[in-house]
């Protein structure tokens, strides 16, 4: 059974009626056991039906109960190899116009959407459809194409911003429900989208790389962008009621970016939130839309010294409008041998101080490191090291 308590009844019914999918009714239940997010969407929404149906005695458990229930699970969410579950091959039926009620005679009726074919007013569909095997296979094929070298992967994701909007929408839908019965909850201990999504894929994509752990600190990083063009339009009105939170910058191609709208929330009233946007959010038509997967590597850095003994070799390429002035130059000369060994994108060359073309520099040589962005290949034993020096004295 899901760790859920009477408590969270209310809840459940009011997401469910609203067009919240399973998982984030999870999430706004504050439920914290990750395997309980793996689990078949299926298997979950026809667990939560049936906890909202149940009588009060059948339904209030003893917390003790709940969490052994899940203890085995909890132990393997500590192992970032382990094999889960495959998501439904397609999603339960629910009658568009269903109802039930929770205790007999009561008048208290729960309409519930036809779930098998609507996107969630919370999430956009990204804990729906865009989180399962599926997704797991693209992002393995990506990775594996790219050749890169790496034990461990983080997984980053970035979420529309009126993500932030549509789930402010929905706590004020259920914050009444809290209040009423006097529970200790704030928005801020609901699960955020992205971290549900990384429970439900890190398992996944671990299966699908083979022994590769995915892990919350790597310097390979794997980023998946979503976007959702439909409700953009969706931040609009926070800009009116909280202009000092969204200022123009060089480097942003739209003010509404996720921080902003995240302040503005924290700023608006509710009174004034609703009077602009519906509680719950509009069901969308479409879910979101995952841009191409990008793999980033952390830098790698080298440092060594130089001797030049040319007196017509500049140390950096020496171009004077737009006319090269010398064939080649000791920046390229040491970074054509290491950029590919290291099949990196590109470096960035210093040195302690310069020296004009016509000076040689002798003696111990001069200190310079190189910077390798973006490194396909990041591991060196002292061999291959000593083998890379020698190919760099040869030129």
């Amino acid at each position: 059974m899901l760790p859920l308590k009477e408590k969270d009844k209310a809840i459940v019914q009011k997401l469910l009626s609203a067009g919240c999918c399973a998982r984030c009714v999870l999430r706004f239940c504050c439920v914290t056991i990750q395997a309980a997010y793996r689990q078949a969407q299926h298997e979950t929404l026809e667990e939560l039906k049936a906890f909202i149906t149940e009588k009060e005695s059948n339904i209030v458990q003893d917390s003790t109960s709940q969490t052994s229930t899940y203890e085995h699970n909890k132990s393997q969410d500590a192992a970032l190899s382990e094999t889960v579950e495959d998501p439904p091959r397609k999603r339960a039926k629910l009658v568009p116009t269903q109802t039930v009620q929770s205790e007999p005679g009561s008048a208290a009726v729960v309409t519930l959407r036809n779930v098998e074919s609507h996107v969630c007013v919370a999430c956009l569909g990204i804990l729906q459809d865009l989180c399962g095997p599926d997704q797991a296979v693209k992002i393995a094929e990506t990775v594996k194409g790219q050749n890169y070298e790496f034990d461990t992967m983080v997984l980053s994701v970035s979420l529309p911003a009126q993500l932030c909007v549509r789930e402010h929408s929905c706590w004020l839908h259920v914050k009444k429900e809290v209040r009423e019965k006097g529970l200790v909850l704030d928005k801020d201990d609901v699960i955020q989208v992205k971290e549900a999504f990384k429970w439900v894929m890190q398992g996944l994509v671990t299966k699908e790389l083979g022994s590769v752990a995915v892990v919350s600190k790597s310097p390979f990083e794997v980023g998946m962008e979503f976007t959702h063009p439909e409700t953009e339009s969706d931040c609009h009105f926070l800009a009116k009621s909280c202009p000092d939170c969204f200022k123009p910058t060089k480097n942003k191609q739209s003010v509404f970016t996720r921080m902003a709208v995240v302040k503005a929330l924290e700023k608006i009233s509710d009174a004034r939130f609703l009077q602009h946007y519906p509680s719950p959010p509009l069901e969308p038509s479409s879910s979101c839309t995952p841009q191409d997967i990008q793999c980033l590597h952390m830098s790698v850095f080298i440092a060594g010294r130089y001797n030049k003994f040319c007196r017509s070799l500049p140390q950096t390429p020496w171009v004077i409008d737009g006319e090269r002035r010398m064939e080649s130059s000791v920046e390229e000369l040491i970074a054509a041998p290491i950029l590919s060994a290291f099949r990196a994108d590109g470096f960035n060359f210093s040195s302690s101080g310069r020296e004009d073309v016509d000076v040689r520099t002798l003696g111990n040589g001069r200190p310079f490191a190189m910077e390798l962005l973006n490194p396909h290949r990041s591991r060196f034993s002292k061999v291959e090291m000593k083998q890379l020096q020698e190919v760099l004295n040869v030129k």
